[in-house]
């Protein structure tokens, strides 16, 4: 997955926001929560992706080549991953796991921001 491609699949889920920070990464949020980064990782030059996952994909998911605890966010405790390297995840289990990541973010919303965002009536 390319930059383009990360962009164009976090803005097409719903009620999502797009700024970038912390050293020119693409930064997407859903409710004002982070949900997924995007970003040239300086280890390589592959495009890296960073998302939430469950505890278990926390520890499952490292163990792939290409995929680690995320730099910052896993130290910090949270249960975050970072696609940094070939061959990681196929695009088409990366684009599920950003999915993932946006529904754990979106579930966890406040049911006033929920409302007022169109996901509860």
């Amino acid at each position: 997955m390319n930059q383009s491609d990360f962009n164009a699949f976090c803005k097409s889920l719903p009620q999502t926001t797009h700024v970038v920070q912390w050293g020119n990464a693409d930064v997407w949020k859903v409710g004002g929560k982070l949900f997924a980064v995007g970003g040239w990782n300086k280890d390589t030059d592959q495009f890296a992706v960073t998302f939430k996952v469950t505890n278990m994909g926390f520890e499952i998911l490292p163990e792939m080549p290409g995929v680690r605890p995320a730099p910052y966010l896993a130290s910090r405790g949270m249960k975050w991953v970072q696609h940094y390297d070939l061959p990681g995840l196929s695009e088409s289990e990366l684009r599920n796991h950003i999915t993932a990541s946006y529904e754990m973010i979106r579930d966890k919303l406040t049911k006033k921001l929920k409302r007022e965002l169109g996901f509860e009536t």
